[in-house]
């Protein structure tokens, strides 16, 4: 970890610590935005850690096409700067990147008929999917002992939808999170920090259901919006049953932020997508971001806030 990824703590931390931990640029506006939208309104301290620059992004925006990976192979800094915007629409002012920027690269990815996303064929020799598990754990292990979140958010074991580099982020993130607890292991990175709640992401069925509903209302003919039968009883793709929810935010009052911060992401999401179309939409399941228990304290039924029930016991 280097010098510039571990500034001192503030006199006073806040009382309330969430650190999210997310593979690429994008990521975080488009799964967890209002969360970190609502929790640094409040006052809580909200620390992203980005595991890649997105290096192998699709660009979508014309104009810069040219930075991409098979031309000018100049992306990275472009994407750091879209993220930048994005935490400044968001209110979030600590965010790093897992070994500083350029540690590890954007793995890519590949699409298999059977099995759906999987790791691209031969992914570049510094690329995060190729990181050394120990190696990698112990970067965020020295941030959560110096940031001390009482709860961190990252992927399911799948990385949600199977891309190397979200499958890499859970690895690491639950690898961290357990070693950071452990007073022996590496006191060099600080004094050992329990995280007290570990959360992943999840989309629900009811809201994927809405949302579907929606798009086709709104006349869309995206491939994922036209494949399913709204009148299966099977979730939809990439849901979550309800009962498996634990956790939902609603985002509607940070639905302004949210939007801002996705736009800020010129080079990854057009400004047509479906979703910008959603902005005059009521309160409602579309606003919603949930996540499934994976660890720690536990949740007693479904809440509305990442902290219930914590004892939040400062920074003892």
């Amino acid at each position: 970890m280097t010098e510039d990824q571990r500034p001192l703590p503030p006199p006073s931390a806040p009382d309330r610590r969430l650190m999210l931990v997310h593979a690429h640029p994008d990521d975080e506006s488009s799964t967890t935005g209002a969360t970190m939208a609502r929790y640094a309104s409040e006052g809580a301290g909200v620390t992203l850690v980005t595991c890649t620059l997105g290096e192998l992004g699709e660009v979508v925006s014309p104009d810069l096409v040219h930075l991409a990976a098979d031309r000018e192979d100049a992306l990275a800094p472009r994407r750091l700067e879209e993220l930048g915007t994005a935490m400044a629409a968001l209110g979030v002012t600590d965010f790093v990147r897992l070994g500083g920027d350029g540690r590890w690269r954007d793995s890519g990815m590949a699409y298999d008929p059977q099995r759906g996303v999987v790791p691209a064929p031969d992914p570049h020799e510094g690329s995060f999917w190729r990181a050394d598990l120990l190696e990698a754990a112990n970067e965020l292990v020295a941030l959560i002992r110096d940031r001390r979140p009482h709860v961190l958010i990252t992927y399911d074991e799948n990385g949600h939808y199977g891309h190397p580099d979200h499958i890499q982020a859970h690895r690491v993130a639950t690898y961290a999170v357990a070693l950071a607890a452990v007073p022996s292991h590496r006191p060099d990175l600080g004094a050992a920090w329990g995280v007290q709640r570990t959360l992943w992401t999840a989309m629900a069925e009811t809201m994927v259901r809405t949302m579907i509903q929606a798009a086709r209302d709104a006349g869309e003919t995206d491939e994922f919006f036209d494949s399913f039968d709204l009148s299966s009883d099977e979730p939809p793709m990439l849901s979550v049953r309800d009962e498996h929810i634990d956790v939902r935010i609603d985002g509607y009052p940070y639905a302004a932020q949210r939007f801002a911060a996705l736009r800020a992401h010129q080079s990854q999401i057009r400004p047509d997508e479906f979703f910008f179309k959603l902005e005059g939409a009521p309160p409602g399941l579309l606003w919603e971001e949930s996540y499934r228990y994976a660890s720690g304290v536990p949740l007693a039924g479904p809440v509305d806030d990442v902290f219930a029930g914590l004892p939040l016991d400062g920074d003892d």
